[in-house]
């Protein structure tokens, strides 16, 4: 089996749950511990080993983490890798500046993670997905009314269409 079969299987089979809960937000989410832990059983199953590091990067007098997620075969020496990027906050109240780059970390730690192993956090409360959907639960919705036929056809609900499928 090679490496990109492998990582196909445990992308398929992988299961990391939401397993955190953010009081404050209202929220379920997933760290990268949480996916490491969930990730470790395929790495035996399919001998592999996963291997996070980080570098950091100064940008425009800004400083990003940048997370690199590296599943290697432990049969062929072949690795396939996955990065990701996290700004650090420039003022980050009640933390220092280990704390900040910490949590920088772990953030972009997770989101490598995440694409390496094809996890889906779009409803995640920190993505642009997320903030559409609350704002769409949040504006109130005009009732439709409701259909008075009870026995369309397939004809009917054809005839109703403002073009002609002849």
């Amino acid at each position: 089996m090679t490496l990109k079969e492998k990582l196909k299987a445990i992308q398929v089979e992988l299961k990391a749950p939401k397993n955190l809960y953010n009081k404050f937000g209202n929220y379920s989410y997933r760290n990268a511990e949480g996916i490491c832990e969930a990730v470790k059983p395929f790495l035996g199953r399919y001998n592999t080993t996963l291997i996070i590091y980080d570098d950091i990067a100064e940008v425009g007098g800004r400083v990003y983490v940048k997370a690199t997620a590296n599943l290697l075969d432990c049969e062929s020496g072949d690795s396939i890798s996955v990065c990701a990027y996290a700004r650090e906050a420039e003022d980050k109240k009640g933390m220092d500046s280990a704390q900040v780059t910490g949590a920088t970390s772990s953030y972009a730690r997770k989101y490598a993670l995440n694409g390496l192993f094809l996890l889906d956090d779009t409803k995640d409360v920190d993505t642009e997905e997320y903030q559409a959907q609350s704002k769409a639960k949040a504006t109130p919705k005009t009732p439709s009314k409701p259909k008075t036929e009870t026995n369309s056809t397939v004809a009917d609900a054809i005839g109703d269409l403002p073009f002609d499928f002849m």
